[in-house]
């Protein structure tokens, strides 16, 4: 993968991205009590800055932020941030009352072309010209990032049948899942089944669309990614940011 060069030429070039970033960061506590999760850093910088770097790497500079917790110090910390704030379009769209990970798109306005949508608190150095080349190609409405996660259960895991008669006996067995990275490419006919000013979480979207016939593909990756709304990757990502800084700082 390369990670360097400039992607002004790609696939993903001059999309509109819109970053969920309205979250509480429940699982963060008590960090982001009084701190909105979006700023929360790595390194020197806030996780949703190391972000948009990411995307302007690949000329994606038009920016919404959905932002709900906290809402008026993210937009002050950009307002002060004019160095940033001049190679990007950043629009705010501010929840009055939660509306789900999928049910905010219908407060963005202009969604009218092929568009990404990802989470606020990812480090990630995904190959987004990838991703929208692989969309595009599919003939999907929705696509999914999609990496693979191994979940240890920390217990011995005990197999019987409805005779209670012991079969099996599994210590600390580990399973694989592939998992949604929170980082999606979406065509505009999607938000037709979006109801405006709806509560409506992303996997409801999903099983929506499934139902109705949409084409949903997912697009599995090994890239680094790292989900910092939970406390183990986050440790993890402020040693990784600080290893590999030059794929995420903005040249």
């Amino acid at each position: 993968m390369t990670t360097g060069q400039d992607k002004t030429g790609s696939a993903a070039a001059g999309l509109r991205a819109v970053v969920l970033a309205g979250g509480r960061g429940t699982r963060l506590k008590p960090f982001t009590v009084n701190f909105p999760k979006p700023l929360v850093p790595l390194g020197d910088r806030p996780v949703l800055e190391v972000l948009i770097d990411r995307l302007l790497r690949y000329g994606i500079s038009d920016i919404t932020l959905t932002l709900g917790h906290l809402a008026e110090l993210v937009k002050a910390y950009f307002t002060h941030r004019r160095e940033l704030a001049d190679r990007i379009t950043l629009r705010y769209v501010h929840e009055e009352k939660p509306t789900g990970t999928a049910g905010s798109l219908s407060l963005v306005e202009g969604l009218d072309d092929t568009f990404l949508v990802m989470n606020g608190d990812l480090l990630t150095n995904l190959d987004f010209d990838a991703l929208v080349r692989f969309h595009r190609e599919q003939g999907a409405a929705l696509t999914i990032a999609a990496h693979t996660r191994r979940v240890k259960i920390d217990l011995g895991v005990l197999e019987f049948g409805d005779d209670l008669r012991i079969s099996g006996y599994v210590e600390k067995p580990e399973k694989s899942y592939h998992v949604s990275m929170g980082i999606y490419v979406y065509e505009p006919r999607v938000l037709a089944h979006i109801p405006p000013g709806q509560y409506l979480d992303f996997p409801q979207l999903v099983l929506k669309l499934v139902a109705q016939g949409e084409k949903v593909s997912a697009y599995p990756t090994d890239c680094l990614w790292l989900d910092i709304g939970r406390p183990d990757d986050y440790a993890k990502a402020q040693e990784l940011f600080a290893e590999k800084r030059d794929e995420f700082d903005l040249v």
